[in-house]
């Protein structure tokens, strides 16, 4: 009797810990950004579009960086070209980083990526290509400096160095609750980033002459 006990109480032990699994870890919005970052190693675009919906995420990326593209001389990029870009092209743009995105997991070529931007007066535009320069060379992740989770909306900043600048910046992106995991809706603070980098670049130079 008291064998059969033990054993009922450890098949409820086991199901209590794969329901949390499920229900605490796997339904996490860590997890569901560690299952996107295996997609981009895989190169698997469909299961990052589980977790990362790249569509709205360029739309807004795009939104941003036109808010912000006075900021982007600051960056060696031609502010102009890029106001002009934005201007007559923004859906064009938009569907252009949506292509990059998918192109760079599908190869993890970053030369593809630069090569697919949007052709704007004979100067090549790519919108994953100028958030790459806001974040800079050879960036490493450090890990998830907060999670900041409000009902069916989370926060969650990502920490990344800035080799360039020696220093770091934090990446934050807009999770939506899809019920059984979380998905990327936004870079949310990419406009700010800008700033900040630009900033940091002109810092830089002024301290080299």
């Amino acid at each position: 009797m008291k064998k059969v006990l033990l054993l009922a109480l450890l098949i409820i032990v086991g199901a209590g810990g794969y329901w949390y699994y499920r229900m605490v870890v796997m339904a996490s919005p860590q997890y569901s950004l560690a299952q996107a970052a295996n997609a981009v190693r895989t190169h698997d675009v469909t299961t990052f579009e589980r977790y990362v919906d790249v569509d709205r995420v360029a739309r807004n990326l795009v939104d941003q960086v036109s808010d912000e593209s006075s900021a982007l001389e600051g960056l060696n990029v031609n502010g102009a070209i890029i106001q002009s870009a934005l201007r007559l092209l923004k859906p064009q743009l938009a569907q252009s980083a949506t292509q990059e995105v998918r192109r760079y997991i599908e190869s993890g070529s970053a030369e593809e990526v630069a090569a697919a931007g949007q052709n704007i007066g004979g100067m090549n535009v790519s919108v994953m290509g100028l958030a790459g320069r806001v974040i800079g060379p050879n960036p490493q992740f450090k890990g998830i400096k907060y999670v900041n989770q409000q009902d069916a909306q989370t926060l969650v900043g990502l920490e990344i160095t800035q080799p360039q600048y020696d220093t770091t910046l934090v990446l934050e992106l807009k999770m939506l609750d899809q019920g059984d995991y979380w998905r990327v809706t936004e870079i949310a603070n990419m406009g700010t980033l800008i700033k900040h980098t630009a900033r940091l670049e002109k810092q830089r130079i002024l301290k080299t002459r």
